[in-house]
């Protein structure tokens, strides 16, 4: 690090630190005259998160890390630009208002730093060295964002999933997933891990797998309930797939898929009586609600 830019860095620590409460200041209402929030967080919540970044500034700014890596070495401000970055992603702010919004602190520090001193060359040695930093920082919080907003997006469509696919107690030692829509890979998993961990939960017997609304079943599909159901038999039950109607029948067997080894029904009801015949229990006359003799 050259002596002049050290000398810059030392006038840019002394800005923040005597100046923390006007630049904070500054910087909220630079965001909402600019426009660049985003979001409706609070004058309180913008004040803390300007605190924050401010403070972890001159701590990076106090050591000797070259600026162009001081944002994504320094611990405690790559931290604050993170954690910055996700929490405008949870609020609805967009990638562009994010990276903005830490751009925009520059107009903040330099009005600071033009108080410290008036030397021209000084002021545009700052205002490079501010330009380095905050445009690192802008990039980290783009990235930031656009990351976190995809594990938001994965989570709920997981949680879409889950919702999709519930598994339901039909019977004593008799579970049903109805399935409705596409069944891909992705689902399939999501449809498997839900439908063993309740098999081991109701130490279930019987499986039944309902794709009465399915619109189609091709190759690919079939695939998926064959792997379900190997993965049933694994648990030590048996797997029984309903809602065969007459299109899906001709589709399979005009595709040459071999489903002889799987017992399949053509609805759900007449899957639940051959459930209960499995597990020795009368289908007719009895109520399921009701205890068993002791």
């Amino acid at each position: 690090m050259s002596s002049s830019e050290s000398s810059v860095r030392d006038r840019l620590v002394e800005a923040l630190r005597e100046q923390e409460e006007a630049i904070a200041d500054r910087w909220v209402r630079l965001q909402r005259e600019q426009a660049v929030l985003g979001t409706d967080m609070s004058e309180q919540e913008l004040r803390e998160e300007a605190d924050l970044l401010i403070s972890a500034l001159a701590t990076g700014l106090s050591g000797d890390v070259p600026v162009e890596r001081l944002v994504t070495s320094q611990n405690d401000l790559r931290r604050t630009v993170i954690e910055l970055s996700l929490r405008r992603a949870r609020a609805g702010a967009t990638p562009t208002a994010t990276s903005l919004a830490v751009l925009s602190l520059k107009e903040a520090l330099l009005e600071a730093v033009q108080h410290k001193t008036r030397d021209a060359a000084e002021l545009f040695s700052a205002a490079i060295l501010v330009n380095r930093l905050l445009d690192a920082a802008g990039a980290l919080s783009f990235e930031t964002y656009v990351e976190g907003r995809e594990e938001i997006i994965q989570r709920q469509s997981r949680q879409l999933m889950d919702l999709s696919t519930p598994v339901v107690r039909l019977w004593r030692h008799v579970l049903a997933v109805p399935l409705i829509g596409t069944l891909d890979t992705a689902r399939t998993q999501v449809v498997m891990e839900s439908l063993l961990q309740a098999i081991q939960d109701n130490e279930a017997r019987i499986a039944i797998v309902d794709i009465t609304g399915v619109p189609a079943v091709d190759t690919a599909v079939a695939q998926h309930l064959m792997h379900t159901v190997n993965a049933v038999r694994l648990m030590g039950a048996d797997c029984v797939i309903s809602g065969i109607r007459p299109p899906i029948a001709q589709t399979i067997a005009q595709l040459g898929i071999d489903l002889s080894t799987i017992l399949t029904r053509a609805t759900l009801a007449d899957a639940l009586e051959a459930a209960i015949r499995l597990t020795d229990r009368p289908a007719v006359g009895l109520d399921p609600y009701r205890k068993e003799a002791s």
